[in-house]
């Protein structure tokens, strides 16, 4: 069974004029602040163009949302998001029936000596879109973006349910039958790797590891979200995130957590990272108390020793 979704005729169309090759998308990304490197900038691109699903794996915080919120940027397409979570049915991904409306038609059939049939009831008008329909019925001209975030969080009755989408662009509703996308929406799965993931829905996708940064290169990611820090702030503070990665934390800090430091940081006025700035500030990239007295039992000056 192949895993390509439909061609998509028109939004196929757009996605290689904004996407031609594997270094314009690059371009395109970093032009909206977002640094990849040239595996995931690969992926992404095989993803828009043959097209098929992305699978992003990697720790919390390393960017994986991020890089669906870039890519719809670029696209310059609507974001739809479906954020998973133990328990989550199709009436919170695909679509439930609206029921008051349902009523009020009846109702108003009574009223005026008539009777509604079932299939009147149960028909495109009176459905509740939610994110994949949403998606799906996306008209155009460029595809939406389709983010099925933290996946891992949902069951294996949930995976089962997206096979039908991630392999075709289409589900089925049983009260009106199967709807295709006529611009089939580029789809970006994340996880934390809380479980791992059924068989069948890696077969579907495009697969990428997302690892956290290289100091230099986090230091490039945070001084393009916080341009009027000092480089020299930046480079510490990339250089004792690393350090917090390297220790013993139970949850170690993402890249959106050494932006909000080096933000915070900047906001109070501090030019150099030292224990006392670190003691001030260490709830902006710890969220955890337990991490937070590892840290210090460890030595906050531990975190600067090599400064630059």
């Amino acid at each position: 069974m192949s895993a390509a979704q439909p061609d998509g005729g028109e939004a196929a169309e757009e996605l290689r004029r904004l996407a031609p090759d594997v270094e314009t998308l690059a371009r395109a990304l970093a032009a909206v602040d977002y640094l990849v490197d040239e595996g995931l900038a690969t992926s992404i691109f095989l993803s828009l163009r043959l097209p098929q699903p992305l699978l992003l794996e990697g720790e919390a915080g390393v960017g994986k949302t991020e890089a669906a919120r870039s890519l719809a940027l670029v696209l310059d397409t609507p974001l739809i998001r479906l954020q998973c979570y133990e328990g989550i049915d199709v009436a919170e991904a695909l679509y439930e029936w609206n029921y008051p409306r349902q009523l009020l038609s009846i109702r108003l059939a009574e009223a005026g000596g008539s009777t509604l049939r079932e299939e009147d009831l149960f028909a495109a008008d009176y459905l509740i879109r939610r994110p994949l329909l949403q998606a799906l019925e996306h008209p155009g001209p460029r595809p939406a973006v389709l983010l099925i975030d933290e996946i891992d969080r949902a069951d294996d009755d949930f995976e089962a349910f997206l096979l039908e989408l991630l392999g075709e662009a289409s589900v089925t509703i049983p009260e009106i039958g199967t709807i295709r996308a006529t611009h089939p929406p580029v789809i970006v799965l994340t996880s934390n790797r809380t479980r791992d993931l059924h068989d069948a829905v890696k077969r579907r996708c495009l697969y990428h590891w997302i690892d956290y940064p290289k100091p230099e290169r986090e230091v490039e990611i945070v001084r393009r979200r916080v341009p009027s820090a000092a480089k020299t702030l930046a480079v510490q503070v990339a250089d004792a995130v690393s350090r917090m990665r390297d220790s013993d934390v139970q949850k170690p800090p993402g890249i959106a957590e050494a932006i909000d430091w080096l933000a915070a940081l900047e906001l109070l006025g501090i030019k150099t990272l030292d224990a006392a700035a670190i003691e001030r500030t260490l709830g902006s990239v710890l969220k955890y108390s337990e991490d937070q007295e590892v840290i210090r039992a460890s030595g906050l000056e531990q975190l600067v020793r090599s400064g630059a």
